[in-house]
């Protein structure tokens, strides 16, 4: 836990004081959208804002350079069966980590509107935002290592996040039409 700290320790703590700054900013995106006659203008703003604020310090955990192995897994679970004999620490932080980095993204996504709103449309939103992180690391050479079993985790992470707000999805809540 001490190396995790030492590693991300910084993003961990900017994160943390974000989150000020994202609550007046979802209070003020709510304020502006309510002026314009937006349908659900908090709770649009809430998602949109929570999605920034839940995905960005993942993101620049994943696209920050390290000095590690470089390649390409392509074989589903080739990666995972082998994190089986790793600690459990090990196992914690990759299993883990990988199923909370879209997991702001899945969980509001269904709730901000009714496109989303459907675990095949969680799923093909996360999948499609792994695939692109995942390229980047390889593309932009960053001492990473591109698998296919992250983009398993992390989409699997952004559906059973999107189950936990099911009950606040879009479609669940009607909302009323702006008159043109």
């Amino acid at each position: 836990m001490g190396r995790t700290w030492e590693l991300w320790g910084n993003i961990i703590i900017a994160g943390v004081l974000a989150l000020p700054l994202a609550a007046a900013l979802t209070y003020l995106l709510g304020r502006r959208r309510a002026r314009a006659g937006h349908p659900a203008p908090a709770r649009t703003a809430l998602a949109d804002v929570g999605i920034l604020t839940g995905t960005l310090p993942w993101l620049w955990m994943i696209l920050t350079p390290a000095t590690g192995q470089e390649g390409v897994s392509l074989v589903p679970f080739t990666d995972l069966v082998t994190l089986a004999g790793a600690p459990p620490g090990a196992v914690l932080t990759q299993v883990g980590g990988n199923l909370l980095v879209f997991a702001a993204l899945g969980a509001l996504l269904p709730v901000r509107g009714p496109r989303f709103a459907s675990t095949a449309g969680v799923a093909a939103a996360g999948a499609a935002a792994s695939v692109t992180v995942e390229a980047l690391q390889y593309v932009l050479r960053l001492g990473r290592y591109s698998s296919i079993d992250d983009v398993l985790l992390n989409t699997t992470g952004a559906v059973l996040a999107a189950l936990v707000t099911r009950r606040w999805w879009a479609t669940r809540i009607t909302t009323r039409t702006v008159p043109r």
